[in-house]
C-alpha cells in the first residue's frame, strides 16, 4: 500500500528531528532480517533507550539534506533504517552488539555522531567502547590494582616472616 504525502510529509519532519536532536545515529541496512528476529532487535534497543525508525531511501535523503548535517554523506542503498538516540555512543554499541549475536542480519552503512556524517569503520569503532559503567568499574579496578598487590605482596611477606609455631 503506498504511503500518501501527508505521511511522507510527517516521516520526513520526523526524521530532521531525529537526525538535528540525536547525538548518535547509525544507518542500517536490514535486508534478510526477519520479522521475529526484527521485534527482537527493537524490544533489546528500546530497552537501552535506542529508537529504530524504517524509512524509504529518497524521504531519509531530504532529511538529511534539510538537516544540513556536516561531512561526506555515506551511502545508502537497498532497505535502510535508522537506529539514534539522545546518547553519542548507545545505538552504535546497540548495532554492534545485535551484530555479534546476529551475523549476517544487519549491515552498518554509517552514521552521524554530534552532527557530522561518519563512515562504516567510524560505527564499528565506536560500537567497541563500553558503556559508561563498565568504563567506571575499569578505572576504579585500575586505581585497585597496586593497592591490592601491595597488599597480597606484604601478606606474602608477613608469612615468610612469621614465626613457625
Amino acid at each position: 500500500m503506498p504511503i500518501t504525502k501527508d505521511r511522507k510529509k510527517e516521516l520526513i519532519k520526523e526524521l530532521e528531528t531525529v537526525f538535528k536532536d540525536s547525538k548518535g545515529v547509525v544507518f542500517v541496512g536490514f535486508k534478510g532480517l526477519k520479522v521475529n528476529d526484527a521485534n527482537k532487535m527493537r524490544m533489546a534497543f528500546r530497552s537501552q533507550g535506542v529508537d529504530y525508525i524504517v524509512a524509504k531511501k529518497t524521504l531519509m535523503n531530504r532529511a538529511l539534506d534539510a538537516a544540513k548535517i556536516e561531512g561526506a554523506k555515506p551511502e545508502i542503498a537497498g532497505e535502510v533504517a535508522v537506529a539514534y538516540s539522545v546518547d553519542n555512543l548507545t545505538p552504535a554499541r546497540e548495532i554492534g552488539s545485535f551484530l555479534k549475536k546476529n551475523k549476517d542480519m544487519l549491515q552498518i552503512l554509517g552514521g552521524v555522531f554530534e552532527g557530522r556524517f561518519i563512515t562504516k569503520a567510524d560505527v564499528v569503532a565506536y560500537s567497541s567502547i563500553p558503556d559508561k559503567k563498565t568504563l567506571y568499574a575499569q578505572i576504579v579496578n585500575l586505581f585497585n590494582s597496586p593497592i591490592q598487590r601491595t597488599v597480597i605482596a606484604m601478606s606474602e611477606i608477613a608469612k615468610k616472616k612469621a614465626p613457625a609455631a
